[in-house]
């Protein structure tokens, strides 16, 4: 069996969850909390901004995840999610449907692809 149909990734080999139906579990890029500006400026995590989505890489998914598989980052809404803890490490639980994007990276040079929407 592929790591995929297993609903793992090659990284978490031996993660004790198996992702059913349209669910994606990821794992969040960086800590909430502080982060830097562009220009290297620290941002308090009090800050009060605009609704910010953030990225995460897709360490599982379920058998009816169509555009996304393990590995892949994504773009979602920190506000709508449900966390879990394995093993000592966090993870965001969510639907296929909840997420907004996925990064180019896998579909650079793919003559099939039609691109990506937002």
């Amino acid at each position: 069996m592929s790591a995929k149909s297993q609903g793992q990734s090659p990284h978490d080999d031996k993660l004790p969850i198996r992702m059913l139906h349209d669910r994606v579990l990821v794992r969040q890029d960086t800590a909430e909390g502080e982060r830097k500006s562009g220009g290297g400026i620290l941002i308090p995590a009090t800050a009060a901004v605009g609704r910010r989505l953030a990225w995460a890489e897709v360490v599982a998914v379920g058998q009816n995840v169509r555009a996304v598989e393990p590995g892949d980052r994504v773009l979602y809404d920190p506000e709508d999610r449900a966390e879990v803890e394995v093993r000592g490490v966090a993870y965001v639980l969510m639907r296929e449907r909840d997420l907004h994007a996925v990064a180019a990276d896998r579909f650079e040079g793919s003559e099939d692809s039609t691109g990506l929407y937002l």
